[in-house]
């Protein structure tokens, strides 16, 4: 199954989440698919920027992220108009429409986050899945 990953998703896994730690270890067995948007390696090297991540592990973390999971770019005008629509609709902020976007375009069954806007979206067959809750 196709599951869509976000910064939030990220930033619970290396806090020590369970439910994050078991969703990574089924991707490197490949019992599922991860998803991420190229917003969340910009949000990564940010939050490296910040120090919420120390700096030298930026690179790793986004050559991991790179090997692992399906990067959807945001490259075309088609993403770029779904992702307008779903932040016009649901009001939404832009970074996260676009990220939803790419999700989408990668046609995700389930979606991890700490992103209570993305739980705005609520289509049959998406499954919106926030991790602090």
């Amino acid at each position: 199954m196709k599951i869509g990953i976000d910064t939030g998703f990220l930033v619970e896994f290396f806090r020590g989440n369970e439910q994050a730690k078991n969703l990574w270890s089924s991707f490197l067995t490949d019992q599922n698919e991860a998803v991420c948007s190229a917003m969340t390696l910009f949000e990564i090297e940010k939050l490296g920027l910040r120090g919420v991540f120390d700096k030298i592990l930026i690179n790793q973390i986004i050559e991991r992220l790179m090997i692992v999971c399906h990067v959807v770019w945001i490259d075309n005008r088609a993403l770029i108009s779904s992702a307008a629509n779903l932040s016009h609709g649901l009001g939404i902020p832009a970074a996260d429409a676009l990220i939803l976007a790419c999700f989408l375009k990668a046609e995700c069954r389930e979606i991890y986050t700490t992103d209570k806007h993305l739980e705005a979206y609520e289509k049959k067959g998406v499954k919106v899945i926030n991790l602090r809750i």
